[in-house]
């Protein structure tokens, strides 16, 4: 019976929110099964239910934040244009919200550089640029941009972004603190081709 309450109580989700904040604060090496479990007030024991070690749990992490991003990217496509702004513009600037608003979650999908958990993350990395990929080719490709048939413009605008997310991140603002700054940013970014093309 109270291994089974502790089961219920200790949710899934309880523990990956505790080990994300973990992995960002003291490093994926620096913490332990055990050490999670501590933070949760738990034996590392009833961690076990859930995960069978420390690499499935920040994979699991991995994953759920990968695939968050590439929900709110998708979202993009169908919902009606914002005021002033290109659907190419919009998609990146949601990519920046999601890394000004979750800043522990980019830092571990995009900014942590551990040699063990590198293979975790190239792979989701990988996945996520080609989603952005696809979806900033096809709103170029609409918006008959000059740099639609460009096959490297995608990759400077996903570096672009991730630049402006690394840069104030740091900082801990939120999107809506630095929004001003970041729609000049994406704006440049897209509208700069114009005049590398005339």
């Amino acid at each position: 019976m109270a291994r089974r309450a502790v089961e219920q109580e200790l949710s899934r989700e309880r523990i990956m929110d505790a080990a994300r904040h973990l992995f960002i604060t003291k490093g994926y090496r620096g913490i332990s099964m055990r050490s999670i479990g501590q933070h949760l007030g738990y034996s590392h024991g009833s961690l076990y239910y859930h995960f069978k070690e420390k690499a499935e749990l920040f994979y699991a992490i991995v994953m759920q934040d990968f695939n968050h991003l590439t929900v709110l990217c998708e979202q993009v496509t169908r919902r009606p244009m914002m005021d002033g702004l290109t659907k190419t513009e919009e998609l990146m600037l949601e990519f920046i919200k999601f890394g000004l608003d979750h800043p522990h979650q980019y830092e571990i999908m995009f900014m942590l550089r551990d040699e063990e958990i590198l293979s975790y993350c190239r792979a989701e990395q990988a996945k996520c640029f080609d989603k952005f990929k696809t979806i900033a080719l096809r709103f170029l490709k609409e918006e008959q941009h000059p740099l639609q048939q460009n096959p490297s413009f995608p990759l400077t605008m996903f570096l672009g972004v991730h630049g402006f997310i690394s840069y104030y991140i740091q900082d801990r603002l939120t999107f809506d603190e630095i929004m001003p700054a970041a729609v000049g940013h994406v704006r440049m970014l897209s509208q700069s081709s114009y005049r590398m093309t005339s």
